[in-house]
């Protein structure tokens, strides 16, 4: 069933467990992870960056496609559609479209104006029953076009963007989008509880949840975060997947490759993906 993130969220930050958020970049995407959340009885977000959303044929399409599905594949579990890193432009445009949840990424305007703009979206989206995820510091590295320097987040900052009646932060701690790399630092967990006293009971969000070691995801939890984000481990594996299959040369027939076939390798290596990550979190059966 659709629904905004609030509720799901409230519940995994009393329960300590995380929610899952898992972009979206095709029908093929969206299918196995909503069959795999359906199959673990888990809730899920279905993350849609605007570069994915453009691809999709714009945000309308995306609701229609994944209420489809939910429908014919008779989804009962709680599924969030999210826009992840939006602009407040494309956050607006999400919100007329019929996204359940929207993310505006104000952190890399001066505190002032990310609170102003966060202000006016919350109200947009409350009157709609739509969630709203803001962010306190840039998140590292790059996804789909959008690059933070991974700054650290202000405790105070975080406390103000969180009084403002969003309904989960996101906030920098070390963490970064992409691969990790070997020098990393990790994250830092005296800047996640102070910030998780300053911003209690709200839910926190850790974006950039490909390769942080199980402990950490663990202790993150622990602290407050009830939402984890998973893009790159879907797109490796789902890549790794689809290659395999190429180059072993199946299907040809002499007329190319079925097309259906082709992606149904990804499709399987990304249910296993997102298994492998709802159990991490905690979040199976927790629908």
């Amino acid at each position: 069933m659709l629904v905004s993130a609030k509720e799901m969220l409230r519940k995994a930050k009393a329960e300590k467990y995380a929610v899952g958020q898992f972009n979206i970049n095709n029908l093929e995407w969206a299918k196995s992870i909503l069959l795999t959340a359906q199959e673990l009885n888990s809730p899920v977000i279905l993350g849609v960056s605007e570069g994915a959303g453009k691809y999709m044929c714009g945000y309308t399409t995306v609701v229609g496609m994944v209420k489809g599905m939910i429908k014919e594949l008779n989804i009962t579990v709680p599924v969030a559609i999210h826009l992840d890193h939006g602009s407040y432009e494309h956050a607006l445009k999400c919100i007329e479209a019929g996204f359940t949840s929207v993310m505006f990424d104000g952190s890399h305007y001066p505190i002032a104006e990310n609170v102003k703009k966060t202000k006016e979206l919350v109200k947009l989206a409350n009157e709609k029953g739509i969630s709203v995820e803001a962010e306190v510091g840039a998140i590292g590295g790059e996804e789909d076009g959008v690059v933070g320097n991974g700054e650290v987040a202000d405790v105070e900052e975080c406390k103000m963007i969180a009084g403002l009646g969003v309904d989960m932060l996101a906030a920098g701690i070390g963490n970064i989008h992409g691969k990790y790399p070997e020098n990393w630092a990790g994250l830092r967990f005296d800047v996640l509880e102070e910030i998780g006293k300053a911003t209690n009971p709200m839910p926190l969000v850790l974006h950039g949840g490909t390769g942080i070691p199980s402990d950490m995801i663990k202790k993150a939890i622990s602290l407050g975060v009830s939402k984890i984000n998973v893009n790159t481990e879907c797109q490796l594996s789902f890549a790794a997947a689809t290659r395999k299959y190429i180059e072993e040369g199946k299907d040809l027939q002499g007329k190319g490759f079925d097309p259906r076939k082709l992606l149904a390798p990804g499709a399987e290596a990304i249910k296993a993906t997102v298994k492998e990550k709802m159990e991490l979190f905690g979040s199976v059966n927790k629908a």
